[in-house]
């Protein structure tokens, strides 16, 4: 049944996709540094210009790699409609747990990552991308502003929920695809999408190992797994900024 249902999903991808074409949308544009495969188990770590990405990922890599997987906050399980469709493609709700709150319900710390890996069990018998926008918002210069990040173009990432997924995830998981999403000059909105205002998207994809030890450490409570992580994860949300300086000065081209 899941084989089915995710089925569904790439033939109403395939039919998004027919009608973005025909609304005047420009390409996207996939560069990917090694081949892709529909047969791996992949991470992918994006960043977060639009709720556009969402439309523009499903696009470029429908039927290439496992159906992308979404991890959605609980409550979003009660939207009508999708809030099933979401259900019944197995994507993993979560009710993630402030500090203050475990500080307050330490019998509570844990359960994230335990209901994390009963949501993902289902994972191990089908191929399957989870994505994660590590920004944990979309860009706006204002965001940018108030974080005082010393990237041009990203926000700093957020080190813990990549943590989460490799915790929970690792030992089946193959590769990180470092994805980079480039709109030129202006981001576009849902309603720019809609009305063919979507002109060329570049997308550069890169192969990251995932190397034993950032699947078996403790995030939370080992304050060195926890700096190493985020080390790593600077270190490459810095080549990414570099990434974007060349992306988006060809995407902003009239070429």
């Amino acid at each position: 049944m899941s084989r089915g249902l995710i089925a569904m999903a790439e033939n109403w991808i395939s039919t998004n996709n027919v009608l973005l074409g025909l609304s005047g949308a420009g390409s996207v544009d996939l560069r990917v540094d090694e081949s892709l495969s529909r047969q791996e188990w992949y991470l992918m770590v994006a960043n977060h210009r639009s709720w556009v990405d969402i439309l523009v990922l499903q696009a470029a890599f429908n039927r290439q790699i496992p159906f992308l997987k979404f991890f959605i906050k609980d409550q979003l399980k009660w939207v009508p409609f999708l809030g099933l469709a979401w259900w019944a493609l197995d994507m993993p709700f979560m009710k993630r747990h402030s500090r203050a709150y475990l500080e307050q319900h330490p019998e509570a710390r844990g359960r994230d990552l335990d209901a994390t890996r009963r949501a993902c069990g289902k994972f191990r018998r089908i191929p399957t991308t989870v994505i994660n926008f590590v920004e944990g918002t979309r860009f706006t210069p204002d965001k940018h502003a108030a974080t005082g990040a010393h990237y041009r173009h990203l926000l700093p990432p957020r080190a813990g929920g990549v943590a989460f997924v490799l915790a929970a995830m690792g030992d089946i998981l193959h590769s990180t695809l470092d994805v980079t999403i480039a709109y030129g000059l202006r981001t576009p909105t849902l309603w720019d999408l809609c009305c063919g205002r979507l002109r060329r998207v570049l997308i550069d994809v890169r192969h990251r190992a995932i190397e034993p030890w950032m699947t078996s450490g403790d995030y939370e409570g080992d304050p060195g797994f926890r700096g190493r992580f985020q080390e790593t994860l600077a270190l490459w949300w810095g080549e990414k900024d570099d990434r974007l300086d060349a992306l988006l000065a060809e995407s902003a081209s009239p070429g």
